[in-house]
């Protein structure tokens, strides 16, 4: 059944837009991430295991919902790679749970594949107080959203991605709308099929979990869908840049000790090369991870390493390639 645009129902203390209006319950009533599970009634009254039991089949329907937007995913995500090859940065809006996701996954992608300050953005209604605290009202400030745009001076090689479990929260809409016609790409993330945010994006991404445990709790399954999309556009996006070699995060920054571990651990699992082969060889490139494995499989030194990544684009498989044909030649 085709679901009404409708409005989002933070998790945060608050009446949801429209709720105002005469028909606003109503209204409410038909969308999927509001609607109530049959027997949910009683879920007070189970003992705390059943409770879990139950939580957890809840949540194992999640990554079957996601499998049916596969071919969405992959569309916005090639999409999303071809406008960053050209410089473009990718951005999340959203309020509430969408938005602190959305910041997560952009808060994550510099120390795991070496995005550069700016390159992925996470804009949440209310900003970064909201991340941590309710910002009332916030969701409904449509301006807020133009105007954290224009702050980027959004450009045509952007993309937007609005996140919203109801897909019409006002201010995850406006960043779309306001994104499409700055001529950038417009990606919808949402909860339910019709929304008003998938209308209005070049791509839309439904995700459909079902009534939540909590009737409109939707940081439950819907933020879990989100969570995990947002996993798959960033990633995968990040492959089609040439940030990994494989399943390996070559483009990691070695920012604490965890991390250098890593990086040695990544170069000696790609290199194959001893441990102390495989310190000589960060230590002459500075730590890049990339440089150290295209030194021990090339045979170059650190400044030819760069010169060849520099050439393809940081993408370490191309520059292998051309480094053994220019040797063969």
């Amino acid at each position: 059944m085709t679901q009404q645009p409708l409005p989002d129902e933070p998790d945060e203390p608050g009446e949801p837009e429209g709720l105002d209006e005469p028909e606003g319950l109503d209204r409410l009533d038909r969308l999927v991430t509001e609607a109530r599970r049959d027997g949910g009634a009683g879920i007070d009254l189970l003992p705390t295991a059943e409770l879990a039991r139950l939580m957890n089949a809840e949540d194992r329907t999640v990554p079957e919902a996601v499998a049916e937007e596969l071919p969405a995913i992959a569309a916005a995500v090639d999409a999303i790679a071809e406008r960053m090859r050209r410089g473009g940065r990718l951005v999340y809006a959203g309020a509430g749970t969408a938005g602190r996701l959305g910041v997560l996954d952009a808060g994550e992608c510099p120390p795991t594949f070496g995005t550069a300050p700016g390159q992925v953005v996470g804009l949440i209604a209310g900003g970064p107080a909201a991340v941590t605290a309710a910002v009332e009202g916030a969701e409904d400030d449509r301006a807020a959203a133009v105007a954290d745009l224009d702050a980027l001076g959004l450009g045509a090689a952007d993309t937007v991605v609005g996140v919203s479990a109801s897909g019409r929260t006002p201010y995850a809409l406006a960043a779309v709308e306001h994104a499409r016609a700055l001529g950038a790409l417009t990606v919808a993330l949402a909860g339910n099929r019709g929304s008003a945010l998938g209308a209005a994006a070049e791509h839309r991404i439904e995700v459909v979990t079902g009534p939540e445990l909590l009737s409109g709790s939707t940081r439950l399954k819907a933020g879990t869908a989100q969570k995990l999309v947002l996993n798959m556009i960033s990633t995968i996006t990040m492959v089609r840049l040439g940030k990994t070699y494989g399943d390996l995060m070559v483009d990691l920054r070695a920012s604490n000790d965890k991390l250098r571990v890593r990086a040695r651990r990544i170069v000696a699992l790609a290199t194959e090369a001893e441990p102390a082969a495989v310190d000589a060889a960060l230590a002459a490139t500075g730590g890049r991870v990339k440089d150290a494995i295209l030194l021990l499989l090339a045979d170059v030194d650190a400044p030819r390493a760069a010169g060849l990544l520099a050439r393809h684009d940081g993408r370490l498989r191309d520059a292998l390639t051309n480094s053994r044909t220019t040797e063969r030649n």
